[in-house]
């Protein structure tokens, strides 16, 4: 999913976003990979997340594959357009991100662990970027359900900043925020690369060890 946007750098205006639509985009009920639903409800005593680190396909994998994460699905967030298309986000009318959302059970897996995959797992200091893919879609974000939540997530953004820097990378640009409403991406890009194991994915991290939670090593 290569997609270079320069020209979408910037985020739109409230006037200035798509309209989006009403109707909610049909994805299928069950997780490619081990079945669960990736629809609500989930169940109880699970929490969730949503995090943005780029291209949405291989980020999506990064979770799926760590114990503890109930399940993932891949969509839209933190713009402005309600419900909107792949081709819409990708034009930079929309304001949102590629972005998943991790439903995770808090006794197998700590949020400050799914913190430590999140940033070991991409370049969080490209700005509107992540590697060749350019546009306001692959910006790094944590959108976290409570206030708990955000307060880890600055605090291991805080703590990750010096390994970083002595490293020789520019600061983070990672927003941290609340979780706005989650749109779900088109069927095909849910857990795309177990349907498409040869698919593109342009993830890659620092190298730099993260010291929350476990390092995803």
């Amino acid at each position: 999913m290569l997609f270079a946007n320069p020209a979408s750098l910037r985020l739109p205006s409230a006037a200035e976003a798509l309209p989006g639509r009403d109707e909610p985009m049909p994805v299928p009920t069950a997780h490619h990979v081990h079945g669960r639903p990736i629809v609500p409800p989930f169940p109880e005593g699970t929490r969730r997340a949503v995090f943005g680190l780029g291209c949405f396909w291989g980020a999506e994998r990064v979770f799926w594959q760590r114990g503890g994460v109930y399940t993932t699905a891949v969509g839209y967030a933190g713009g402005v357009t309600p419900h909107p298309t792949y081709q819409e986000v990708c034009s930079g009318g929309t304001g949102h991100a590629e972005v998943v959302l991790v439903v995770y059970d808090p006794a197998a897996v700590s949020f400050d662990e799914l913190l430590a995959l999140f940033w070991e797992s991409h370049d969080p200091t490209q700005g509107m970027r992540q590697g060749n893919d350019v546009g306001t879609q692959y910006r790094s974000v944590i959108l976290a359900s409570d206030e708990g939540g955000r307060r880890a997530a600055a605090a291991s953004r805080d703590a990750y900043q010096p390994g970083l820097t002595a490293a020789g990378y520019e600061p983070i640009t990672t927003t941290v925020g609340p979780e706005p409403p989650f749109y779900y991406a088109e069927a095909y890009h849910q857990q795309y690369l177990a349907k498409n194991p040869g698919g593109y994915c342009g993830l890659g991290g620092t190298g730099v060890r993260c010291p929350v939670g476990v390092a995803a090593g």
